[in-house]
C-alpha cells in the first residue's frame, strides 16, 4: 500500500495506515565527534532524506544501531510512551559493542519525546494503531580503512502503523539457516543494523512456501530455538510458560518480552527462562511471540521436516490475556503500578 500523501490541513485517513513508511513533519537530529566523545544538544529539522558522504562507516561497515518503541492514545487521549529508558540503555550496550558513543539515557528519552511531540498529530487515535519510534545511531564520519567513524549521528523520526502481522503465524524452522552465531563475540544479542538484512534471504523464501517467518534455531548444535527475524518467542505447557534466556550473542534481550515475563508472573503462571529444545516447542500447547512491532502475537502451527505441530489461539488463549493486560497498561485501562508509561501529554 502506497503511503497517505497528507499535509497539515487534510484530516488523516486511518484506516489506510499499514505497517509502513509514512512522511510525517519532523525528526530529530544530534552529531558526536570522537574528539568530543558525547554529544551535544540535538534538534528538530524537516523530515526528510540525509546527506552522507560515500564513505560513511553505516554505509561502508554496517556501522550502526537501531531502536524501536511506541507511542500511544490512551483512554482520555493523553500521548503515553511505554518504558523508553529500557530503549535507552539496550542502545547503549549496542554502542559499545560496535565501538560507537552513544547518548545518555536521559538524552535519548528527552529527545523522543521531543519527537513525538513534534509528530503528535500523527499518534493514532485509540484503537486505530501506534506512533513507531525509529532511534538509530550510526557512524557518519568517513572511513576507509576498518577503523570505527570519526563521527557520528543520533536520528529518529516516527510513522504512524498498525500492528506488523495480520491474525496467527505461521512458522517453519530451517536447520541450515541461523540468524545469530553461537559463542562469544556475536552481535545477535544487540540491534545492529548488521543483524536484519542477512535473514531476507531466509524470510523470502519462507513466505514464498506459504510461512509467515522463521524460527530459527541455535547454530551450535541446531537443537535449541532462538528467534524469529524480529521478535522473541514463548511458549505454553500448562500454566508453565518457557522461553530462551536472551542477552548474550544471540538472542535480543526485547523490552516486550521483559513486559510479558513480569505480567505473566502477576497472572498466575510459572516463567522459566533457559534453553528450549525443538521437541519441547512441538509439544507446546500454545505458542507466542513478542516485540515492539508485533506486540503479543499469537503462533498457529510450526513446521519442522516436515512435520507441522498446532497450537491453541483465540480469545481463551494465553496470548490474548497477556496482551489485553499490556495493551491496558499502555493505553491506561490497567493501572500503571510500575511505572512503565511515560506521559508526553
Amino acid at each position: 500500500m502506497a503511503p497517505p500523501s497528507i499535509n497539515c490541513n487534510e484530516e488523516i485517513n486511518w484506516d489506510e495506515i499499514g505497517f509502513g513508511i509514512v512522511p510525517t513533519d519532523s525528526m530529530y537530529m544530534m552529531k558526536c565527534s570522537t574528539e568530543e566523545d558525547t554529544f551535544s544538544e540535538g534538534t528538530l529539522v524537516p523530515y526528510g532524506n540525509l546527506h552522507l558522504t560515500p564513505s560513511a562507516g553505516i554505509l561502508n561497515y554496517g556501522q550502526g544501531v537501531i531502536e524501536g518503541l511506541k507511542a500511544y492514545r490512551s483512554k482520555d487521549g493523553r500521548i503515553v510512551m511505554f518504558r523508553p529508558e529500557e530503549n535507552g540503555r539496550r542502545m547503549k550496550i549496542g554502542a559499545e559493542r560496535m565501538c560507537m558513543p552513544s547518548p545518555s539515557v536521559e538524552q535519548f528519552v528527552k529527545a523522543v519525546k521531543q519527537t513525538v511531540l513534534a509528530n503528535k498529530r500523527w499518534v493514532p487515535p485509540l484503537g486505530k494503531g501506534s506512533l513507531y519510534i525509529r532511534p538509530l545511531l550510526m557512524g557518519t564520519g568517513s572511513v576507509l580503512g576498518l577503523v570505527p567513524a570519526p563521527e557520528y549521528t543520533f536520528l529518529i523520526y516516527v510513522t504512524p502503523v498498525k500492528t506488523y502481522h495480520k491474525g496467527p503465524l505461521n512458522l517453519v524452522i530451517k536447520d541450515k539457516l541461523y540468524r545469530a552465531i553461537s559463542g562469544s563475540g556475536g552481535t545477535g544479542g544487540i540491534k545492529s543494523v548488521v543483524n536484519y538484512s542477512p535473514a531476507y534471504k531466509a524470510l523470502k523464501e519462507a513466505r514464498a512456501e506459504g510461512f509467515s517467518d522463521i524460527l530459527y534455531l541455535d547454530a551450535a548444535t541446531g537443537k535449541f530455538v532462538e528467534e524469529l527475524s524480529s521478535c522473541n518467542i514463548f511458549l505454553v505447557k500448562g500454566k508453565a510458560i518457557s522461553t530462551p534466556t536472551a542477552g548474550g550473542n544471540n538472542i535480543l534481550p526485547g523490552i516486550t518480552r521483559k513486559s510479558i515475563i513480569e505480567i505473566a508472573i502477576d497472572l498466575g503462571y510459572e516463567v522459566m527462562e533457559g534453553e528450549v529444545g525443538v521437541d519441547e516447542l512441538m509439544e507446546a500447547d500454545e505458542v507466542f511471540c513478542t516485540g515492539t512491532a508485533v506486540g503479543v502475537n499469537p503462533v498457529a502451527s510450526i513446521t519442522h521436516n516436515n512435520n507441522r505441530a498446532e497450537y491453541k489461539t483465540g480469545p481463551e488463549a494465553v496470548s490474548q490475556k497477556l496482551l489485553q493486560t499490556l495493551v491496558g497498561i499502555q493505553t491506561g485501562h490497567i493501572q500503571d503500578t510500575r511505572g512503565w508509561t511515560l506521559q508526553i501529554e
